[in-house]
């Protein structure tokens, strides 16, 4: 059997999507140091996928993410939870966050492709060709 992917968004879609629907939680899965110091959306929560000391997967994830379902108007009786879109810095670990949430029963997922920063060009730089900031979309930073 195949495993469900989340569907795929441009950072723009994203964007409207978290614009159009205020139940929709926009969550940075990038390490502690990244969410602080590169820069995260406007209004994104930081959930680390991985993150330091030891780089290894949160085992609290999927966790973490239902308390916030659970916790306000994100869930209600008469609606299925909010959309739950992921980013990190170029779509690849939120992609494989988004397969775990899916696995775990969630189904409104959705993962940025593009990222934060986007792809690397040639020079190997990021924030150059795609993503988050590239598109000049709110974000802050520490």
């Amino acid at each position: 059997m195949e495993t469900a992917l989340p569907e795929s968004l441009s950072a723009k879609q994203a964007y409207a999507l978290v614009q159009e629907n205020p139940r929709a939680l926009l969550i940075d899965v990038r390490s502690s140091m990244e969410f602080l110091f590169v820069g995260h959306p406007v209004g994104a929560v930081h959930i680390p996928w991985i993150d330091e000391p030891d780089w290894d997967i949160n085992p609290e994830f999927v966790t973490d993410i239902r308390k916030l379902l659970l916790g306000g108007a994100a869930c209600d009786e008469d609606q299925a939870c909010a959309p739950v879109v992921l980013i990190c810095r170029s779509g690849k670990r939120s992609l494989q966050a988004g397969k775990l949430l899916l696995e775990s029963g969630m189904t409104d997922v959705y993962n940025v492709e593009e990222g934060f920063e986007g792809e690397l060009n040639d020079h190997h730089q990021r924030s150059t060709i795609n993503g988050w900031r590239f598109q000049g979309l709110p974000w802050e930073q520490c």
